[in-house]
């Protein structure tokens, strides 16, 4: 089983503003309401791929509630913590005004529900995967991601963390199977700037030395780096498309990658699969379905 860890989940309230303009009321002319977070992200494009996964999770309030309605409405097991203080962040996304986002800060995460997220991760075992992925409320402890993977450690869990700086640098000494920073998270990790490709396999091999076994970077229009455990460098330039919503772009890289490495445990296969999702989810109003992501993997390996 696969199952994803959102820490901070959200609705993702996507809407257009044609013209829009400070100071004054600005009306929508496109709007949507969808759950979001990393890793609801991750499971819904491994939902789509037909994989059954389950969304742990914290979740409060009337949008906590709707969140897990959501999830479990497109067909994924839900098993996300109700706690009792604030509520599930709403995030403003607006799509006319390129990378603009409103985000919430997230509901008080108590140390009993983090403890009752433990004991959920106590089932875990050989051949389970489990994915981690994005911020933390800042109620919760910073070396959360540390200790559960501490906790998990010689149970055979295949571990996928898909987290900035300190949240990813405090895991690799228990050697996920799979990191996902793109370009500008980890030039941030070793304070340089990466623009392209080939600038960014000797930072993914450093993180490899630090303890990931394989490590994905993504780069947006540019495309996208694996430093495999195999010891082999996969790239390519990214798909050609018009970006309609960058939003889970990186997240549906991770599903996608997942999806491709459970099908034949080949990294080159899992690779382009990775690259397809997240071309599709960046091309797609929604999160990718398993038509467009075929559609663009038939596109980039036919070449």
């Amino acid at each position: 089983m696969i199952y994803t860890v959102t820490f901070n989940p959200s609705l993702d309230y996507i809407v257009s503003v044609e013209d829009f303009k400070l100071g004054i009321t600005n009306r929508t002319s496109s709007e949507l309401m969808l759950p979001g977070g990393k890793g609801i992200n991750v499971s819904t494009v491994l939902g789509n791929l037909g994989i059954e996964n389950t969304a742990l999770g914290f979740a409060a309030g009337f949008t906590g509630e709707e969140i897990i309605r959501q999830v479990e409405h497109m067909g994924i097991r839900s098993d996300f913590i109700m706690v009792p203080d604030g509520i599930s962040r709403i995030n403003l996304k607006l799509k006319s005004i390129d990378g603009t986002e409103i985000n919430g800060c997230g509901p008080e995460i108590s140390e009993a529900a983090v403890a009752e997220l433990m004991e959920k991760l106590e089932v875990l075992g050989e051949e389970d995967v489990l994915v981690l992925a994005g911020s933390i409320p800042s109620s919760m402890p910073d070396d959360i991601y540390r200790r559960i993977l501490k906790r998990l450690q010689g149970r055979g869990v295949t571990a996928v963390v898909d987290a900035t700086k300190d949240l990813l640098l405090n895991v690799l000494e228990y050697r996920p199977f799979l990191v996902k920073p793109n370009n500008h998270e980890l030039g941030e990790i070793f304070q340089v700037e990466l623009w392209d490709r080939k600038s960014v396999v000797s930072y993914a091999r450093k993180l490899q030395e630090m303890g990931a076994q394989n490590v994905l970077v993504s780069m947006a229009g540019e495309g996208a780096v694996l430093a495999a455990q195999d010891g082999t460098v996969y790239e390519t330039p990214a798909p050609e498309g018009t970006l309609v919503n960058g939003v889970g772009a990186g997240d549906s890289m991770v599903a996608g990658f997942l999806a491709g490495w459970m099908e034949k445990q080949d990294f080159r296969h899992a690779f382009y699969m990775g690259v397809s999702a997240g071309s599709a989810s960046a091309f797609s109003e929604r999160l990718a379905t398993r038509e467009e992501i075929k559609h663009i993997y038939v596109q980039m390996t036919d070449k």
